[in-house]
């Protein structure tokens, strides 16, 4: 695994360190002990996987808040996603900046999402699906989120939105109180 650190501490692009042979590849998707050597304390609880239809399709920006956590270590297995995350760590020097990455089943790549980032992904192609390796279960009651348009995070999309989920497209934007000293 090939670990390139964003610009949001504490957050990695991983990608495949392929062997190649005249077989086609093996590469290892996923090793705690190489986590660990990146200072990511990451076992997984629960295990998802996101399918998205339509090309242009949006989710998030999604994450859970105290006393839950809500890592993720997440990769595309069909298609192609535009995924972004948010640093919403309010004591964070990155505090409500935002990282976007390709991932695709041609790329390989992953992202190790750490507790307290929003997370969310635009489908660039049809049928695009995601397996997502979580380090703690969903917790009813404290789901939070940030609308994907909202002007204070600045997200570029690079599609038109063609579907999105109502809670979604209904999250309020953020507050002056949060956006306070930001960008």
């Amino acid at each position: 695994m090939i670990f390139h650190e964003t610009k949001l501490a504490g957050a990695f692009i991983v990608e495949l360190d392929r062997k190649v042979d005249t077989r086609g590849f093996f590469a290892r998707s996923y090793c705690s002990n190489e986590l660990k050597q990146h200072g990511i304390n990451f076992l997984p609880a629960q295990a998802n996987i996101s399918h998205s239809t339509v090309k242009g399709t949006l989710r998030g920006m999604h994450y859970q808040g105290a006393p839950v956590s809500e890592t993720k270590f997440i990769r595309c297995i069909r298609g192609a996603v535009w995924d972004v995350i948010i640093d919403m760590r309010p004591d964070s020097p990155t505090y409500l900046q935002h990282v976007g990455v390709e991932l695709s089943a041609e790329n390989g790549r992953a992202i190790y999402v750490p507790d307290l980032f929003a997370h969310g992904n635009q489908a660039l192609t049809d049928d695009a699906e995601l397996f997502y390796l979580m380090g703690g279960p969903y917790t009813p009651g404290f789901e939070k989120a940030v609308r994907f348009d909202d002007p204070a995070i600045g997200i570029e999309w690079p599609l038109p939105v063609t579907v999105v989920d109502d809670k979604d497209r209904n999250w309020p934007p953020l507050d002056a109180n949060q956006t306070e000293g930001v960008k």
